[in-house]
């Protein structure tokens, strides 16, 4: 992604890498990186964000060498429906290319941490070996990461990161040598007719309405949530100022905010419109 040898890819191609501590390992033959012409250069981790799935990796370059990026295009510029290029080395094949279109923007996926994706959904066939790759438009510019596909009979469904999202993650490692992400402490679930009727005819502290929606389950305790005046059993309708229909748009709108700054927030409590400030914090880090 630059001159000096800086190169994003996926947290998960690098992971192995890394030791029981969650500290870089050097292990025997340590990690490359090759290039089309053929040519192979040593490589270190620089930092990784697992919560993103992204890594930061640092060629070791020869003196006064230098290596030619990739052009970047804007990720938010796609259009739904237009063509797109994947490249990689699908089961060992080098230098694959694979064409699809985009089928849909801001997706998130149910399993693991990729609620803090706002994922490019494509048909592009995506295998594994294509995982840090770059997703191309036609104008030749990476707009995404190629980082994760759904297995199924004729599935057809491939997920990117968007590469603005991920040029701000690697912006941040690069600076702060950590990526942020913030968090309010809430437990949240989807809400529908049935659901609240279920609610409203079992619960005695619970009166929703019978409509589709973002419900508080749960407030985790001294949270920005709590101190917030959040509360469980009310109705999420928008956050920053972004109308959220389900739980991973209250989780994408979150984490698009900053750490400690006012953030605002509606919600709906016994039938009436509040209006709540809520000041994220640093999601707590595991190793």
């Amino acid at each position: 992604i630059d001159a000096r040898g800086v190169v994003l890819t996926n947290y998960h191609v690098v992971a192995p890498l890394f030791g029981p501590s969650g500290r870089f390992t050097s292990r025997e033959g340590g990690l490359r990186v090759r290039f089309r012409d053929g040519r192979t250069l040593r490589a270190e981790v620089v930092a990784a964000d697992g919560t993103e799935d992204l890594a930061l990796l640092q060629l070791q370059l020869p003196e006064k060498e230098s290596v030619r990026p990739a052009a970047m295009g804007r990720s938010e510029a796609l259009e739904v429906g237009e063509w797109v290029l994947a490249a990689g080395s699908p089961f060992g094949f080098a230098n694959s290319i694979t064409a699809g279109i985009v089928s849909a923007k801001g997706r998130s996926l149910p399993e693991g941490n990729g609620n803090y994706v706002p994922y490019i959904q494509t048909d592009v066939a995506i295998n594994p070996g294509n995982s840090g790759g770059p997703l191309i438009n036609a104008s030749g510019q990476v707009i995404g990461i190629n980082t994760a596909i759904r297995k199924a009979p004729g599935a057809g469904l491939s997920f990117a990161i968007p590469i603005n999202q991920a040029k701000r993650i690697a912006q941040q490692i690069i600076t702060t040598g950590q990526a942020s992400h913030p968090y309010i402490g809430v437990r949240l679930q989807s809400l529908t007719p049935q659901l609240a009727k279920e609610i409203n005819a079992t619960s005695s502290r619970c009166r929703v309405p019978e409509t589709n929606g973002v419900i508080v389950v749960e407030v985790v305790d001294n949270s920005p949530a709590s101190r917030a005046g959040i509360k469980a059993c009310d109705l999420i309708k928008s956050v920053n100022g972004k109308r959220v229909k389900d739980p991973s748009e209250v989780q994408l709108a979150v984490d698009g905010g900053r750490v400690g700054e006012p953030m605002p927030l509606t919600v709906e409590r016994d039938g009436a419109s509040e209006k709540l400030s809520v000041r994220p914090a640093e999601l707590p880090r595991q190793d």
